[in-house]
């Protein structure tokens, strides 16, 4: 069988001059059988998806090319391989720095789980630091786990006043939190929350 037909010449022609419905039929042609090709060399149907998608988002914007192109299914399988392999080499080097990133902040743990402490001291400080009112609402919220019209009946306010309150005691908090943890603080926290998980 031939690799490009007289009418699929004609067709890679047309989409060589900018024919959007020509492209849209030489998708519909060649779309399902790629994606089976890079499927097999991927092994994932989302990532053959993404290829084919960018396969032909590439033949779109060289498409002043196409008119060059004698054996179109040969041109379209051999980018879209190239492409492929790309892909799974760029998603390897991603799992191996992702892999080094936890590796090294498992290494800044200590067995105590010293990060772990420090962030709680600092929360504790957070709180501390609050007003009055919203260091009540935070802590009658967070720590006794009641709801917004338990807090408002047992303080004497407004239900509105105990959300303001605790939006404002949680944004307080996590301001003082970010600004006064140092970055291996928070890589060995983040590491422990891995860890966890």
């Amino acid at each position: 069988m031939l690799d490009v037909l007289p009418c699929e010449n004609d067709l890679l022609l047309r989409v060589a001059d900018g024919d959007e419905h020509a492209f849209s039929e030489l998708f519909n042609t060649h779309h399902q059988l790629l994606g089976t090709h890079i499927y097999r060399i991927t092994g994932s149907a989302e990532l053959a998806e993404e290829v084919v998608q960018d396969v032909f988002l590439k033949i779109w914007l060289s498409r002043e090319s196409l008119a060059a192109v004698q054996h179109f299914r040969a041109y379209l399988f051999v980018i879209s391989k190239n492409h492929a392999l790309n892909c799974l080499r760029k998603l390897a080097k991603e799992r191996l720095r992702q892999k080094t990133i936890e590796e090294n902040a498992m290494a800044l743990i200590p067995e105590e789980n010293s990060g772990l402490d420090a962030y709680y001291s600092l929360l504790d400080e957070a709180i501390d630091h609050l007003p009055p009112q919203q260091q009540k609402v935070y802590l009658l919220s967070r720590h006794k786990r009641l709801k917004y019209d338990e807090i408002a009946n047992q303080m004497g306010i407004s239900r509105e006043t105990v959300k303001k309150y605790l939006q404002a005691s949680t944004h307080s908090i996590t301001n003082f939190v970010q600004s006064n943890m140092d970055m291996s603080a928070v890589i060995a926290l983040a590491a422990i929350i891995l860890k966890k998980n």
